[in-house]
């Protein structure tokens, strides 16, 4: 594509260059520069795109985007905001490819991955070709990448989405997150569902208030549109067991079907029966009642069905036959998920990171608990700080033995963000073990016949962050050898 053509969807850009260079990609990372390339300089959090400019140059930019003018031997173009701007261009590149998808997304605070791993599910059971973008990875067709962000930035997306056109996918699920909502790194892409799990704390490191953090979130659903297509109708899924429905049932002009549990919905979960081996329920909806046996367990599983459930009602397929696509699943990576060596206690792995979460973990297992609960969990540094209290209150109430240890510290010392979590508990029968492997393999050693060891945090993650490294990590697996020792 021509320069000034790809300039040309920046409505009010006002500028003199007259070089007219073919593009032949667009690059944020001036490691990926390469000849033809149009370089965008973004001003990150600890680096600045502009330093790299030259050097983009060097490696074949025959153009640069950015925020201020710079003395290069190749046209620099200056706007305002090169984050937004890359947003415009991205699409225009790729030629609008998520206009060619039916695209799902799923925003809340927890519930997110499983939710989008089942709807993925439906999808691909009923013969589509399927995408999906998420926290543990990104899968175009039968292709499998990895992910740093949970929603990638602009650039990286829209590439994603043209991938996912030229490799057949018809239908993509994606989780969007509250900080790429406020970024604008989902600007120009085009949902046709949008769903909301929940929201409780978590990021406000980054949002400072729930309220601004609720606000986030409704930005998925005012960005759905303000019209009705009805070749291509805009829906909005909403959990109405949740007061924040309320305010993206404002922001929205979508078509709106609720779900829920405790108040009358479209899809509603009445009659819920758990135990060890799943989840049973009746599910009150326009077309009747159904009766649903899931192998997934708690509370919190059935409203990831149900919200997968009305996100498949609103991609047109038949109730019946998504319920029984989701009656086979048996679970998703970090998610509630079994360490099984032979061992006559039982040990679950899960992402819980955030207060309610965990509380929704640990409140399922005391339900089929026949002996003693032990739950090893850690906060995240360099994370919100206000959760770690909460989250130490959470364990020592819902456990008969809780360990506190390290998450991923990041750049904090990990005795002070336990001193944070220890600082809820005064008085609280406790224990603080700085390393993580010690503390599982201290867990492990300590159960009996019929004990629930819970290992939260970290889930699906195959690694740990301390300092600016980054280390082989997996739950699952330092758990599964600590059960081998015990013999």
């Amino acid at each position: 594509m021509k320069l000034q053509t790809l300039l040309s969807h920046l409505r009010l850009l006002n500028h003199e260059i007259k070089d007219d260079p073919d593009i032949s990609s667009i690059e944020n990372d001036n490691r990926k520069v390469s000849q033809g390339s149009l370089f965008i300089c973004i001003k990150g959090y600890t680096v600045d795109g502009h330093d790299f400019a030259e050097a983009a140059v060097e490696q074949g930019a025959v153009a640069v985007l950015a925020e201020r003018p710079l003395a290069l031997n190749v046209p620099v173009i200056v706007v305002e905001d090169t984050r937004r701007a890359m947003a415009v261009l991205a699409d225009a590149f790729y030629g609008q490819p998520s206009h060619k998808l039916h695209l799902i997304g799923i925003t809340g605070t927890n519930g997110k991955t499983t939710t989008s791993h089942l709807i993925e599910k439906i999808l691909a059971d009923a013969g589509q070709a399927t995408g999906l973008i998420g926290t543990m990875y990104t899968k175009i067709g039968d292709m499998q990448l990895e992910t740093k962000n949970t929603t990638p930035e602009s650039l990286t997306l829209q590439r994603t989405f043209h991938q996912m056109v030229e490799a057949g996918v018809q239908t993509a699920v994606m989780e969007v997150s509250s900080h790429s909502l406020v970024e604008g790194r989902v600007h120009g892409t085009d949902f046709d569902v949008a769903v909301f799990t929940n929201l409780t704390q978590d990021h406000l490191d980054y949002h400072q208030t729930m309220e601004e953090y609720k606000r986030a979130k409704s930005l998925l659903f005012s960005q759905l549109g303000n019209t009705y297509q009805y070749e291509k109708p805009k829906y909005a899924v909403l959990n109405v067991d949740d007061e924040a429905s309320n305010m993206y049932m404002e922001s929205t002009s979508a078509h709106i079907l609720t779900y829920g549990i405790d108040n009358k919905a479209n899809l509603q979960a009445v009659n819920i029966h758990m135990s060890a081996k799943g989840t049973e329920f009746e599910l009150l909806s326009p077309f009747g009642v159904h009766k649903v046996s899931i192998q997934l367990i708690g509370k919190f599983s059935v409203y990831n069905v149900l919200a997968s459930l009305g996100a498949a009602l609103c991609s047109g397929y038949p109730l019946e036959r998504a319920i029984a696509s989701l009656e086979s699943v048996k679970g998703v990576a970090g998610r509630f998920e079994l360490v099984q060596a032979g061992q006559e206690f039982t040990v679950i792995v899960d992402y819980a990171h955030t207060p309610d979460s965990l509380e929704n973990v640990l409140k399922t297992i005391k339900q089929f608990a026949k002996g003693k609960i032990s739950v090893v969990v850690g906060c995240g540094g360099d994370r919100d700080r206000t959760k770690r209290p909460l989250m130490a209150q959470i364990a020592c109430e819902y456990s008969d033995r809780a360990i506190f240890t390290s998450d991923n510290p990041r750049s904090e010392d990990p005795s002070s963000i336990l001193k944070d979590m220890e600082s809820g508990v005064e008085g609280k029968d406790y224990e603080v073990i700085v390393d993580r492997k010690e503390a599982i393999q201290q867990a492990v050693q300590g159960a009996h016949a019929d004990d629930i060891i819970l290992i939260a945090g970290k889930g699906h993650e195959t690694y740990q962050i301390i300092g600016d490294k980054v280390y082989d990590f997996d739950d699952r697996f330092i758990a599964k050898e600590a059960i081998q020792n015990k013999g």
